[in-house]
């Protein structure tokens, strides 16, 4: 069982200090434990109703009322409710589900966000401020690496199912190769620029995660795209502006770049490629293209 701290807590749940204090002392339902010097603690029980608590008072329940409701109520309330909320009450649904490896839930707000918003703005309004909250627990070693994982593969897999229903793009349209150099698994962010490519009638060459830089000349020959892009999420120990001179000496075609900009000191500034810090920067410099 994790232990969570109350500065913790307020992180994850975003509920202040004072406010679990006074819950506390005049209501039932919170019943932290105490350390020998009798510091607060929260278990992942605690933390998870506190997250579904956030989610009621912001919807506008009253805790007197929460207090009196059991934890089926308060979760039924949440499902039943959880589609006409904003995105932090989905935020705090798609964490719970991940702790609790709970595919379904997770997928069914995957799927009602998508549904109503899009693949984009879920993904850039919702997934990448959940996937921060998942940094914060990965941060307090909360967060076991087969919970990342299994979560992390099924946002890919809505992103794949997403992309799948397009049409393919027309012939003559032009082309982008995308691909994260080796020890690059972050897939996401990619995943994204593919659904926008292909839905702006692009024709995507997406060779995914870990690619050795070499082998990207022999692509380029092959398939002669108008443009690639790569991302650099993770700090590793090539720097990122040697993977990017080696990228660039494969072949005479503009880089789109994007990722953590302390990665990428020193790139931003260079004349021969593009950096994207935003999704729109991406579709900006590929409507400077126009499909046929």
């Amino acid at each position: 069982m994790s232990k969570y701290t109350m500065a913790q807590i307020v992180a994850l749940t975003g509920i202040k200090a004072h406010t679990l204090r006074k819950w506390e002392t005049r209501y039932n339902f919170l019943d932290p434990e105490r350390t020998d010097t009798n510091i607060r603690y929260y278990s992942d029980n605690q933390l998870k109703k506190l997250l579904n608590i956030a989610v009621l008072t912001r919807n506008g329940y009253r805790i007197s009322k929460i207090d009196k409701m059991t934890d089926d109520e308060i979760h039924k309330t949440i499902s039943d409710g959880i589609t006409e909320g904003n995105y932090e009450d989905e935020i705090s649904a798609l964490v719970i589900s991940m702790l609790d490896m709970d595919e379904v839930s997770f997928n069914d707000v995957l799927r009602t966000q998508i549904v109503k918003k899009g693949l984009l703005a879920t993904v850039t309004e919702l997934v990448y401020p959940f996937l921060n909250q998942v940094g914060v627990l990965w941060g307090i070693n909360k967060v076991m690496p087969a919970q990342e994982h299994f979560i992390s593969n099924l946002i890919k897999r809505k992103m794949f199912a997403s992309i799948d229903v397009l049409a393919y793009p027309p012939k003559g349209a032009p082309s982008i190769l995308m691909f994260l150099t080796e020890d690059e698994y972050h897939e996401i962010a990619l995943l994204l620029a593919y659904y926008i490519a292909r839905e702006m009638g692009w024709n995507v060459y997406y060779l995914g995660q870990d690619v050795p830089t070499e082998n990207i000349k022999q692509v380029i020959k092959k398939v002669k795209p108008n443009l690639m892009l790569s991302m650099f999420v993770t700090p590793t120990e090539q720097p990122a502006k040697v993977k990017v001179e080696a990228i660039l000496e494969q072949g005479d075609v503009p880089l789109l770049i994007s990722g953590n900009p302390t990665n990428l000191e020193g790139i931003m500034d260079d004349k021969r490629i593009i950096y994207l810090s935003h999704p729109n920067d991406l579709i900006k410099n590929l409507k400077v293209i126009k499909p046929a």
